[in-house]
């Protein structure tokens, strides 16, 4: 990048670095400049070309010699016939003569100038007095005066409050005594000195990781014009504080709003242990400490933003209940909370979303928990009101014969999971502890409109795809990551092993192939599967020691947030190979290309079956 300052030196000058196999900036950049340059017109004498410059004046001297010669003996005989002759003109000058003319160039000196800065000085004033013994008795007195008038003012307030009648006779302070007694707001503690600091830690953040801002805004992986097939993953900010030290993230979310803002849950997936909750407001801005936090009595499960009212967050915890935040607030309280009289579920709330109702304006989520139970939430003004959608009844299994299959249907499946269809807001789909997933709907509370089974371990993320809307993948602990179609819940499409149970999984927003997941062993795996659907494009590992928990991918920015069970939150940026999305033809919408390619995909999948179990094993 080049300046108007100093054109000839660059400022972002980036080389290999073949230690750390990465680019880093150069920060010595060459600050030679050149102002004027000529050729020379000296030669050395050892030169060729100065030994033929002198045999070429030897030659050139002895032509004049024979030259002068011939001169005279014309003069000569002129003279002896009496014939009078002007001398030759010498002025002449003779070819490759060396003429020297002194010259000098003398630049201009700007003068030598002083610069100095002056403030002025702060205002003074002279004050003079005398203390005598009777002017400190009078400040006493009114002291003492002043006391007894804030006493009687303190009683009526007690007395207005306990609903009591506020004596007539109250003596009334004067102007000077009200000045002194109303409540003014301290000015350090002020909300405009709070707005000021606020302003300056983001300045002094934003100078301390100036570096990671930029690799937000320009960094990209040369490497990947050389490797189609692959990418990397480039750590830029982590979020953590004193606070969330020995808790696990359980819970990602955007705001829908303000796409820098997220906000985090922190509970305990070490259920002999638990711990009470914790929610952390991070900004992108602001990587040092959260923006706002809000504690719970029993740890945080689920988070979630009202994707019409941002200021709403909803959360699940692991007592049952689920409380609502309004961030706006800023209050440590929660505005609604769910108690044993209005539903509140024994067993821990898993998952939480906000839901738009068209019949009603009120807002409504839904929640699922592993006591067997979907439940919608509305808020009202007055109270959060509780609805129970869906009981999730077991379904037996072919091998499970008649004993287990009437025990299995006598009983409750816990729910692990959900996640509603991006076309069909009736649809959703809950993910079991048994392995199973079903897709229900809204209008039926007592059926499954299809039921898949594909995992013999608890599900623990279940995701619809944002484009091809008959796709969707689970995650589960049985190592494994699987593409289903909901139009056949037989067997799934493809399945991926991951060699580690799979603590989470979710697509990009801005492609249709493209997804990533975290596994217990503390690795990152992006997948495009209309590259390379037998392996993942980039599997990166992001911490030394630890799991990961929780993955989501930001709306807007090519980047993705990961957090893991040390109370760490790291912000991943994609490498060009793998945000990268083809361009539509003519007369095609980009949606439409985009379900395409999954169709094909899918289409190649189903035809390399192995086996007669499931889709295309990797």
């Amino acid at each position: 990048m080049l300046t108007a300052t100093n054109p000839a030196a660059a400022k972002n000058i980036a080389r290999f670095n073949m230690k750390e196999r990465c680019y880093k900036f150069e920060p010595m950049v060459e600050q030679t400049m050149v102002h004027y340059a000529t050729d020379g017109w000296l030669l050395h004498k050892a030169n060729d070309e100065a030994k033929k410059q002198i045999d070429m004046e030897k030659l050139q001297e002895d032509a004049l010699m024979k030259f002068q010669a011939e001169m005279d003996r014309a003069v000569s005989e002129k003279k002896d016939e009496g014939v009078e002759t002007e001398p030759p003109d010498d002025s002449r000058q003779l070819r490759n003569q060396f003429n020297f003319s002194d010259r000098a160039a003398q630049t201009f000196n700007n003068p030598m100038r002083e610069r100095a800065t002056f403030t002025e000085p702060p205002p003074t004033s002279a004050m003079a007095g005398s203390v005598s013994q009777w002017e400190i008795y009078d400040q006493y007195i009114q002291d003492i005066e002043r006391q007894k008038v804030q006493e009687e003012i303190n009683k009526a307030k007690a007395a207005a409050k306990k609903g009591g009648a506020v004596p007539s006779q109250a003596p009334k302070p004067s102007a000077e005594e009200e000045d002194e007694n109303k409540d003014t707001s301290n000015t350090i503690q002020g909300p405009e000195m709070s707005r000021a600091a606020h302003v300056l830690e983001r300045m002094v953040n934003q100078n301390t990781f100036d570096e990671l801002s930029m690799d937000f805004k320009y960094w990209d992986d040369a490497t990947d014009a050389l490797r189609e097939a692959e990418g990397t993953l480039l750590p830029l900010w982590k979020f953590s504080n004193e606070m969330t030290r020995r808790r696990h993230v359980t819970s990602l979310c955007w705001n829908p709003r303000h796409l820098d803002m997220f906000a985090v849950g922190y509970g305990s997936y070490d259920f002999l242990k638990p711990s009470s909750g914790l929610i952390c407001i991070y900004s992108m801005k602001n990587a040092s400490y959260p923006e706002y936090t809000f504690t719970t009595d029993s740890g945080v499960l689920s988070v979630d933003f009202n994707p019409e009212r941002d200021n709403l967050l909803a959360v699940g915890c692991y007592d049952g209940s689920v409380l609502v935040f309004d961030v706006s607030k800023k209050i440590n309280k929660p505005v609604y909370q769910s108690t044993i009289k209005n539903g509140k579920r024994s067993d821990p709330v898993w998952q939480v979303s906000w839901q738009p109702d068209e019949s009603s304006k009120l807002p409504q989520f839904y929640s699922v928990s592993s006591d067997g139970h979907v439940d919608l939430w509305t808020v009202t003004k007055a109270e959060l009101m509780h609805e129970e959608v869906l009981s999730l009844r077991m379904v037996p299994r072919a091998g499970d014969g008649e004993a287990g299959g009437e025990a299995r249907a006598g009983s409750l499946a816990r729910g692990c999971c959900f996640d509603f269809s991006k076309a069909n807001a009736f649809i959703y789909l809950v993910g079991t502890e048994e392995g199973r997933i079903h897709e229900c709907s809204k209008a039926y509370s007592s059926e499954y409109l299809n039921t898949f089974d594909g995992h013999g371990m608890p599900i623990y993320s279940v995701k619809w795809n944002y484009i091809h809307t008959k796709m969707f993948l689970t995650a589960s602990a049985d190592w494994s990551v699987k593409l289903w179609n909901s139009t056949s819940p037989e067997k799934n499409v493809m399945a991926f092993d991951l060699g580690s149970p799979v603590g989470d999984v979710a697509w990009a927003p801005y492609s249709s192939t493209v997804f990533a997941a975290v596994t217990d062993e503390g690795k990152v795996h992006v997948y495009n599967l209309f590259r390379n659907k037998h392996e993942a494009m980039c599997e990166q590992k992001i911490i030394k020691k630890g799991r990961l928990t929780k993955l989501e991918f930001n709306p807007r920015h090519p980047i993705v947030i990961v957090g893991d069970d040390r109370g760490c939150v790291t912000c991943l940026k994609l490498s060009p190979n793998l945000r990268m999305t083809s361009q539509p033809e003519k007369g095609q919408n980009f949606e439409e290309m985009e379900v395409q390619k999954l169709d094909k995909v899918i289409e190649v999948a189903l035809k390399s079956v192995v086996g007669g179990e499931g889709g295309e094993k990797i």
